[in-house]
């Protein structure tokens, strides 16, 4: 973060809990949605009744993030891995088009 960006106190509720946390004025809308998913994550957890303590809440609510963070990393790996196969194909299709289009042309 450069010395001139300017932050921004946000409040943000999780577990009718309010926090108070700086953050760049251009992630206000991103820290507020991140909250609102933590509370929504964490309220789950407590409502199962099977989860006691703030602090387990929350690493609870964390490892289930985390979890569906790797999960959604391995599929974008797998989308981006599926484009690139496709666009080799795809220039080598155009490539070879090209090449009997320049000896229809000689």
């Amino acid at each position: 973060m450069s010395d001139t960006a300017k932050n921004t106190t946000v409040s943000v509720k999780i577990l009718e809990k309010e926090y108070q946390v700086a953050c760049p004025d251009d992630q206000v809308d991103a820290l507020s949605a991140s909250a609102r998913y933590l509370d929504r994550q964490m309220s789950e957890i407590r409502d199962t009744g099977k989860v006691f303590g703030l602090d387990r809440i929350a690493v609870m609510a964390a490892l289930n993030i985390a979890n569906e963070f790797l999960a959604n990393k391995g599929q974008v790996a797998e989308v981006s891995e599926f484009v690139d196969d496709r666009v080799a194909s795809l220039t080598e299709r155009i490539s070879a088009a090209l090449a009997e289009q320049k000896q229809l042309n000689l």
